[in-house]
């Protein structure tokens, strides 16, 4: 400011204003004003002048701020943590206020699953002779019972090895015949020891030979009524029947007629769905949590599947997986589900919920009582009947429905539960 009076030419300043009074004259030449030649003392209080004015500034005087820096310092306006709304606006807003009570608080976490048959009542079958189809007889989603026929096959192996097994019963009776006889003829002094000791190795190595072949039978699959049935008629039968091991349904089909079948290959699927499993991936960070709910002695779960919107199944934890898998790094939790009716269908998707321990005298507010701004999380609470104060809160876990509050907050406060937003809003329109 000094700076700026001398260069006006104005020689003082008054309350951080140039006094005008105290103006230099300025010499003319008669052809109006011009430059005005200043003796060299002037010049030097000009320059002490100068410097008087930055030593002020530099030590922090009380003189009033030039323009520019004032336009450079912003003003900032408290806000203020109470929102106002009148009866009227309060009840148009919907605002319903309740209060803050202690209780029994759960939480839950959800989890990817998917429906599969119950693999202890469930049979992929197989031939355990290779041959070809002459008939089928079940078909996808027929209800079998046990032992009920599948399917025909005709398979010259078997008729092979039961002819094998005949010759192999033939020649072992033939030498027990004959050792009988080698003995009856020993004790007469008629044949010497060593021909009845070598009547004895055959009829071993015949009983070897039937018994082969009887083993080889049971392997193809022969029960012992066709064994009985075979020793009695003498009739090869080369027909293979494929048979149901228990009730259940036919939920996988894989031949046609003619077809040539290897034992390798899976004919039927057949399964017991009254009861299915359901099979849900923990991953890693959530591994401790089903392991306090499982030794907390926490059974049951409850299964949502996506086809049935809104339905609640109820499962039994019938194995908690010990081992992780290397690719997903996931755990395996298996839950059994009754399907009596049958609407569980394999290969659905399901989400399965586990509850955690209730924990006793815990606060929690309903979530839509919680409003949350710039990485604040509050709530309302109301002051009188039209004011409600901004309250800063740090919450717990949360149940979807409710979250626990760790501080902020007592019991018995009145808190905004429905239209807490309406509130919000009016509060940022109010600061800003």
């Amino acid at each position: 400011m000094i700076f700026r009076c001398r260069w006006l030419g104005l020689s003082r300043q008054w309350g951080g204003h140039c006094d005008r009074s105290l103006v230099r004259p300025i010499q003319t030449n008669g052809m109006g004003a011009g430059p005005v030649k200043r003796s060299f003392p002037y010049i030097r209080e000009v320059l002490f002048s100068v410097g008087l004015g930055v030593a002020a500034v530099e030590s922090g005087c009380d003189g009033a701020p030039n323009d520019v820096s004032a336009s450079k310092t912003p003003a900032a306006a408290p806000s203020s943590g109470l929102v106002t709304l009148s009866a009227e606006e309060s009840s148009r807003a919907g605002l319903v206020v309740q209060s803050v009570i202690r209780s029994d608080f759960r939480t839950y976490r959800d989890f990817p699953g998917i429906v599969q048959p119950d693999q202890h009542n469930m049979a992929e079958i197989t031939t355990l002779v290779r041959g070809r189809v002459v008939d089928v007889y079940a078909d996808l989603g027929q209800e079998v019972k046990a032992n009920t026929p599948l399917a025909i096959l005709y398979s010259s192996e078997l008729g092979l090895a039961q002819s094998a097994y005949l010759k192999a019963r033939a020649r072992l009776h033939v030498a027990e015949q004959s050792y009988a006889r080698a003995k009856f003829l020993l004790e007469e002094k008629v044949i010497g020891e060593a021909e009845a000791q070598r009547r004895q190795a055959e009829l071993l190595s015949n009983q070897a030979e039937s018994n082969e072949a009887h083993d080889r039978l049971k392997l193809l699959g022969m029960n012992d009524e066709e064994f009985r049935r075979l020793e009695r008629t003498r009739e090869i039968r080369s027909v293979v029947p494929i048979v149901a091991p228990f009730a259940g349904r036919v939920i996988g089909r894989k031949l046609t007629r003619g077809e040539v079948v290897e034992t390798t290959e899976n004919l039927f699927v057949i399964a017991d769905l009254s009861e299915v499993w359901v099979k849900a991936n923990i991953a890693e960070k959530d591994i401790p949590f089903v392991h306090a709910v499982h030794a907390s002695g926490g059974m049951q779960a409850e299964v949502r599947i996506n086809a049935y919107q809104g339905e609640v199944f109820k499962g039994t934890i019938t194995y908690v997986g010990d081992v992780l898998d290397p690719v997903t790094r996931t755990m395996q939790l298996r839950l059994e589900l009754p399907n009596t009716d049958g609407r569980l269908k394999p290969e659905m998707f399901a989400t399965v919920r586990l509850y955690s321990e209730a924990q006793p005298d815990r606060l929690a507010v309903p979530e839509a009582a919680l409003q949350r701004d710039q990485g604040r999380t509050f709530v309302f609470v109301q002051r009188s009947a039209s004011e409600y104060e901004v309250r800063d809160v740090q919450i717990g876990e949360s149940n979807g429905t409710s979250t626990s509050i760790l501080t902020g907050l007592t019991e018995g406060e009145l808190i905004v539960t429905h239209g807490a937003f309406v509130l919000k809003s009016e509060l940022l329109k109010k600061q800003a």
